[in-house]
């Protein structure tokens, strides 16, 4: 069986390490021969430090779709076409947006200084903030703020372009047309109903969508209505998580 594991708010929270007993326990499922897939809205670049070395052979999708990094390599990077980004960079103008944009590896920043996002971008220094111009490549952009988030959002959609609107932070999550987590994971030849996905957020849905079997951490109302079955953030929520990947993972399941 394939597990998958979106970071952020499921298995690492407010900006600690992810504990040595889930990482002992997503350990544990590669020793039962299960597959497991990291599936992120960060970069590579972000995810890498919040894992311990031990995983990082794993295959990660980074960027909600955009980025496929296999034995310790990114082999895929799905990219804005350049008509796209023409449309992102004038409505951006046209909303006085601040954003962080992602290349494949280095970024683009023009929010404040203080921005709590900024905590978690590049934390271990791997890549280089840089002027838009000199990213060669984006595969995703993140509005943090804007005369009407709304009214962006709406624009966004109708270019067909992939948009999670992250209430929480009231910021804009955008995916060139047609990726997602899922396609990415389709990508690597997994199977609908295949797969067991654990998740929390509006970037989670398509991976919720096609999984087998799905647990949410905490409660994202979109989220809910796709979830098997659900983890409550009050107690000991990594503890539940580690019972919840035992159980799991012993369980026989019979997928089509």
């Amino acid at each position: 069986m394939n597990f998958v594991f979106d970071l952020d708010g499921t298995i690492y929270f407010k900006g600690q390490p992810i504990s040595e007993k889930i990482m002992c326990a997503i350990e544990s499922l590669t020793r039962e021969e299960h597959q497991v897939i990291f599936a992120s809205a960060r970069p590579i670049r972000d995810m890498l430090p919040v894992l311990h070395q031990q995983f990082y052979n794993y295959t990660m999708i980074g960027g909600n779709g955009s980025l496929i990094y296999k034995n310790g390599a990114i082999k895929k990077a799905h990219s804005f076409s350049p008509t796209d980004v023409k449309n992102v960079l004038s409505l951006i103008q046209e909303f006085k947006a601040t954003y962080l944009i992602d290349g494949d590896w280095n970024y683009s920043y023009t929010g404040p200084a203080d921005h709590p996002i900024l905590q978690n971008v590049d934390p271990a220094h791997l890549a280089k903030r840089v002027p838009l111009e000199r990213l060669t490549s984006i595969v995703k952009v993140l509005i943090l703020s804007s005369t009407d988030n709304k009214q962006l959002a709406k624009k966004l959609e109708d270019l067909n372009l992939f948009v999670n609107h992250h209430t929480n932070e009231d910021v804009l999550d955008i995916s060139p047309k047609g990726i997602s987590k899922w396609s990415a994971l389709e990508s690597l030849g997994v199977k609908s109903n295949s797969y067991i996905a654990f998740g929390n957020d509006a970037n989670d849905l398509t991976m919720f969508t096609h999984a087998f079997h799905t647990v949410m951490i905490g409660y994202h109302e979109e989220l809910s209505t796709l979830a098997t079955e659900r983890i409550s953030m009050n107690g000991d929520v990594e503890q539940e998580i580690v019972k919840k990947i035992t159980t799991l993972s012993a369980y026989q399941f019979y997928t089509q």
